[in-house]
């Protein structure tokens, strides 16, 4: 179990913010039925309660926006992943398919409303901090290539920065070959939905995706 803890300073910004660990055995294969019929379920169901104006309105999506103007993050160009994904479904896009583990973080966080880490646990070193991006600091995220992560909330490790609400990194992303998962449900601003949110992901993890000896836990500042 990787341990993760949460840096003074971002406390002393967002003392609301709670971190919903699950560390788990997984095997990696194509989304089957029954997660593409829980997507379908899922998207429909965001497509019928919300718009592109209402989008950034849900809850857990307004929160997460606060907390990047908190810290002097621009929400608007640097969006919440789970923003990101919402407006995508409610634009008619769809998502993107990629694998049994990351499509049921992304369906959790499309239904929740929370923005979710993902990482292959094997390739993190050391203790995890969740703090403040710094200036300069090197980041390449998945599919957007070098990333300002400068005031930005993210984890980091023995070798540096590897996830935030709005990209996670290449150097831990979940591939073929991932047999440890860790998944961090950010939560800034202590959700009523929260409980919810981890009830599902463990639950879906274990009927959906394989997975297998399940820890879950919750750090605070």
């Amino acid at each position: 179990m990787n341990k993760l803890k949460i840096n003074e300073a971002l406390v002393r910004h967002l003392p609301q913010l709670r971190l919903g660990c699950i560390q788990c055995e997984v095997r990696i294969a194509p989304s089957g039925d029954p997660i593409k019929k829980l997507s379908n379920e899922i998207i429909a169901k965001i497509q019928q309660e919300l718009t592109i104006e209402t989008v950034s309105q849900k809850p857990a999506i307004k929160a997460t926006k606060e907390a990047y103007r908190i810290l002097g993050k621009d929400p608007s160009r640097y969006r919440p992943s789970a923003e990101a994904l919402t407006r995508r479904v409610v634009s008619g896009k769809g998502i993107y398919e990629i694998n049994n583990i990351v499509d049921i973080l992304n369906l959790v966080s499309l239904d929740s409303g929370f923005s979710i880490g993902g990482y292959d646990a094997e390739k993190i070193q050391g203790t995890i901090e969740f703090g403040i991006g710094k200036p300069n600091e090197p980041y390449e995220a998945i599919g957007r290539g070098e990333l300002n992560i400068e005031d930005l909330p993210l984890f980091r490790d023995e070798l540096g920065a590897f996830g935030s609400p709005t990209s996670d990194s290449l150097r831990t992303m979940v591939t073929e070959n991932t047999t440890h998962f860790l998944m961090v449900i950010i939560d800034f601003d202590s959700s009523d939905t929260f409980a919810e949110a981890m009830r599902k992901s463990q639950l879906w993890l274990e009927t959906l995706g394989y997975a297998k000896n399940i820890q879950t836990w919750v750090v605070e500042g």
